[in-house]
């Protein structure tokens, strides 16, 4: 601190206190769809594309492919930040598949890689992904090993399955805590043909998504809520409210997320693919996504800083006061952050390392609501005084 002689004043500004942590953002779509005749400005291939208004995109995207069927699906249900990379389509199933997958080339991601090049080309991350129409069991394994590198989440279809026992045994294929496969699709009216063609399922899981993020909360799941823009499902599905034994009930049980007609037409399912009953549910996994990038970047401004404990009290508090936040708006039920001083060594703060811990609670869907339901006699014992009253 320079210290010469000076006659007048000075002012030394001190920056410390806590800072105000801000959410990511958690409803931004990341999708990749092929469209031939989409046009190619607006869409060039193999390039992360940032579309903040839904509607204009449908007005590039051509007829065919997916492009045109996907941001429909989408605006149907919000009109929410969507990423789009374009690939070419193949000449045959294994070049489109090839083309969707992608890798680097020259130093430039291709098809579903390219999304992770999307916050350095457009400045936003997708965390909400999902290649409908193209996904099958190859794609969503790569989709599922992105979703883990960007800690964003799947929706996939169970490819090829044209019964429930086939879409049990497809789910089987995955085990990933950032993947939910849904069974089956809906139907829609296409205007492009004017007949009546399968919508994928999860497309409309994508734009669902966000409008949830948007006007209820991460913290709420997929399912039992209305969908727009379809009109009937692609296979019958058999759904009772208080009978586990149907078909919705057989494929939840096994981690399927499936459709049902019950006062309109809803995702019903909540279930991710891991076998880890800490992250069984979807809101689970994001909870732990948003948080975990939430508090990471939101202390970029600490880095570097000299290690002082006012520092240390400075993110903590920092930290405690997001979890109130959290918690009084229902995105968590509890958290707290705290300084442990055995994790805390001299050695480990010599080499410049801080350890904070923080742990929180999820808010559980209620999936299993029971009633217990008892006759009795107890309300005749006043009968007659309510005759003679």
């Amino acid at each position: 601190m320079p210290e010469d002689y000076h006659h007048g004043v000075r002012v030394i500004e001190i920056n410390e206190g806590i800072r105000p942590i801000r959410t990511i953002m958690t409803s931004v779509i990341g999708v990749v769809c092929t469209g031939p005749t989409a046009d190619a400005d607006m869409f060039p291939l193999n390039r992360p594309v940032l579309l903040t208004n839904v509607y204009d995109g449908i007005d590039k995207a051509g007829t065919d492919g997916t492009l045109p069927y996907v941001l429909d699906a989408i605006i149907d249900q919000d009109n929410p930040l969507v990423v789009v990379v374009r690939v070419e389509e193949g000449v045959d199933e294994a070049t489109t598949r090839t083309n969707v997958i992608g890798g680097t080339v020259n130093g430039m991601k291709t098809g579903l890689h390219a999304l992770t090049a999307a916050k350095a080309q457009v400045g936003v991350q997708p965390r909400i992904l999902g290649a409908p129409g193209l996904d099958d069991e190859f794609v969503t394994a790569e989709l599922a090993g992105i979703a883990q590198q960007t800690r964003s989440f799947v929706y996939a279809s169970a490819w090829g399955a044209e019964t429930k026992e086939d879409a049990i045994i497809y789910r089987d294929k995955f085990g990933q805590r950032e993947v939910m496969i849904i069974w089956p699709d809906f139907i829609s009216w296409d205007t492009n043909t004017n007949a009546v063609r399968n919508a994928w399922a999860t497309a409309r899981a994508l734009g669902m998504r966000a409008k949830l993020d948007n006007e209820v909360g991460w913290h709420k799941t997929l399912s039992n809520v209305v969908v727009n823009g379809v009109t009937g499902l692609s296979k019958d599905i058999y759904f009772d409210l208080q009978d586990p034994n149907t078909d919705a009930g057989v494929l939840n049980a096994a981690d399927v997320t499936t459709l049902i007609n019950q006062k309109g037409f809803r995702f019903w399912g909540s279930r991710t693919c891991t076998a880890d009953p800490l992250f069984a549910f979807e809101n689970y996994v994001r909870t732990a996504q948003i948080l975990a990038d939430t508090m990471a970047e939101a202390h970029l401004w600490a880095i570097d800083k000299p290690m002082h404990p006012t520092l240390v009290k400075d993110i903590v508090e920092g930290v405690n006061a997001k979890m109130r936040d959290l918690v009084s708006n229902g995105y968590l039920i509890g958290g707290s952050a705290w300084y442990d001083e055995s994790a805390n060594t001299p050695t480990t703060l010599k080499a410049g390392k801080l350890y904070i811990d923080y742990d929180y609670t999820p808010v559980p869907p209620l999936e299993n609501l029971l009633f217990k339901q008892r006759i009795t006699d107890r309300h005749l014992l006043d009968f007659a005084a309510a005759v003679n009253s």
